[in-house]
């Protein structure tokens, strides 16, 4: 992911949070935040044939404190054009692989029950369910549970 594909990863963000079950986030940052908040080794764009972003992921540490230096959130988001077609699987692939060369050992994110598909494919690349936070927040009105998620590396130990 590069400066050069800022209008295209904040336009699909900007659709997630419109669909209204991908993020408590009401609008994307502006780019300078979005970069600066997320790790730059780790964060892939998947492009089509003619250079048009489908998808993105990145991560962010979850903490500042040493001892969580192995630990990450991620976030993976889809054009809604591109899903069902791997895309989603194959950014989180390139992450999983970028961050085990790393030596990161957990990767981590909330997601939505109502986000069967992407509960699904985080299960199909080895995440587990470590537990659902309940009425975590308000969205939009309304109280939202959030599942936890994570994939412990096999590799990094």
């Amino acid at each position: 992911m590069r400066d050069g594909h800022a209008d295209a990863v904040l336009d699909i963000y900007r659709i997630g949070i419109e669909g209204g079950d991908a993020t408590f986030e009401t609008e994307p940052p502006d780019w300078q935040r979005f970069a600066a908040s997320r790790l730059p080794g780790h964060r892939f764009v998947a492009v089509d044939a003619d250079g048009r972003v489908l998808g993105w992921v990145a991560c962010s540490p979850t903490s500042t404190r040493s001892t969580y230096a192995g630990v990450v959130e991620h976030s993976v988001y889809v054009h809604p054009e591109a899903r069902g077609a791997g895309v989603g699987r194959a950014l989180l692939r390139a992450l999983i692989d970028s961050t085990e060369a790393a030596g990161i050992w957990t990767i981590q994110s909330g997601i939505f029950p109502e986000n069967a598909a992407s509960l699904a494919m985080h299960g199909t690349l080895g995440f587990r369910v470590v537990g659902t936070r309940e009425r975590v927040a308000r969205h939009h009105g309304r109280w939202r549970d959030v599942v936890l998620v994570e994939r412990r590396s096999p590799v990094v130990m």
